[in-house]
Order: C-alpha cells, then sequence, then structure tokens
C-alpha cells in the first residue's frame, strides 16, 4: 500500500523548534521530489520546502526561509521538516507530498500525507 504519514506536530511556543517526520511506504522517497505544504485556518494550500530526488537541492518559501530545514534519511525512507524560531503565523497542518517526478514542481503532486498539526502559541 503507496501511503505518506506524518507525525512529530504539536503545541509550541513562539521561538520553539520541532521535527516533522513523513514515513513513506509502497515507494522509495529518494526515486522523487518531495514537498512540505501546509494549510493555516482558513486559507488554502502553502507549499513551504522541498527537495529534489538527488537530495542535493532544496527550495524554501521566503517566509521560512533560514528557519525550517528539509532533509531525508534514505535509509529509513522518511522526509523531515525541522521548524526553529517557529512564529504564531506558522500555526497550520502540515503535509508531506510526493512530485511524480524527480524536481520539484509546487502544486504538482501524486500524493499527500493526512496532515500533523503545528500550534504555535503562548
Amino acid at each position: 500500500d503507496v501511503q505518506l504519514v506524518e507525525s512529530g506536530g504539536g503545541l509550541v511556543q513562539p521561538g520553539g523548534s520541532l521535527r516533522l517526520s513523513c514515513a513513506a511506504s509502497g515507494f522509495t522517497v529518494s526515486t522523487y521530489a518531495m514537498s512540505w505544504a501546509r494549510r493555516a485556518p482558513g486559507k488554502g494550500l502553502e507549499w513551504i520546502a522541498g527537495i529534489n530526488s538527488g537530495g542535493d537541492d532544496t527550495v524554501y518559501r521566503d517566509s521560512v526561509k533560514g528557519r525550517f530545514t528539509i532533509s531525508r534519511d534514505n535509509a529509513k525512507n522518511t522526509l523531515y521538516l525541522q521548524l526553529d524560531s517557529l512564529k504564531t503565523e506558522d500555526t497550520a497542518m502540515y503535509y508531506c507530498a510526493q512530485h511524480p517526478s524527480d524536481i520539484v514542481r509546487w502544486g504538482i503532486f501524486d500524493r499527500r500525507g493526512q496532515g500533523t498539526q503545528v500550534t504555535v502559541s503562548t
């Protein structure tokens, strides 16, 4: 069964950190480009970080650049997103997604996980 399962979300104070994980099954994450996206309450899906299949090229939305880091562990077939210096506006449901090719193309994906909630609040 091909699926993506996110975990690692939670409640954190502003300035705090979290690490999100996305465990893949049924396919090899290193074969495809992968990305993280988020949806804040009342807003649309926002693509925030992507990594190509080779793992040597990453892309970030400006609002998270320098604070979030996308990475991948091929041995564990898992994608990660390190969230540092979190802000209240980072509150959202976070999703990982698999693109249909080896390069990141935000908005085009084959599958997406169910998401993990990140809440940044005092």
